[in-house]
């Protein structure tokens, strides 16, 4: 025979229906319901509750541990991975915003890997580089178009205001 299923809930039965009601992830509405149906009285069971839930026996009683060591707020918390640290961040992000604002700014993300081995010591690869500027700093590298050199200045100007 395991241990008797006991749970000693703090909040009201509007409070928790309520929460229920205004929960935004399916995650805490199932475990503000489970509350919700052990403070009215409907179930009292973990088996009950388990069948209810669609859940594991095992589960409804690691919510419970949660709810009894740290309230709601410990049972409603949803952990998440740290992730990985950027290769560049700090000082280094910052320099290389306000280089690509400079008008001469890079011609290519070569020339950017380059630029951060020699400033920074950072050996990132090529792709890396190319992601970060134009993905997750939103810049575009802009090289102008090739001219001759042999075109006359007022022929183009003359071109732009005579086309149709």
């Amino acid at each position: 025979m395991g241990l008797r299923f006991q749970v000693e809930i703090k909040e009201s039965q509007e409070e928790l229906e309520k929460a229920v009601k205004h929960a935004t992830t399916a995650s805490s509405k199932e475990r503000l319901q489970m509350l919700f149906w052990l403070k009215s009285g409907q179930l009292q069971s973990r088996q009950a509750l388990a069948e209810r839930l669609g859940r594991d026996q095992a589960t409804i009683t690691r919510w419970v541990r949660k709810y009894k060591d740290g309230g709601r707020d410990r049972l409603l918390e949803v952990k998440h991975a740290p992730g990985k640290v950027p290769i560049v961040s700090g000082e280094t992000l910052e320099r290389l915003k306000q280089r690509l604002e400079e008008p001469q700014g890079f011609n290519s993300s070569g020339q950017i890997q380059r630029w951060l081995v020699v400033e920074f010591g950072l050996d990132i690869a090529y792709k890396t580089v190319y992601e970060l500027v134009r993905y997750r700093m939103r810049a575009k590298l802009k090289v102008p178009r090739p001219q001759s050199l042999k075109q006359h200045p007022l022929s183009q100007s003359h071109f732009k205001k005579n086309f149709p």
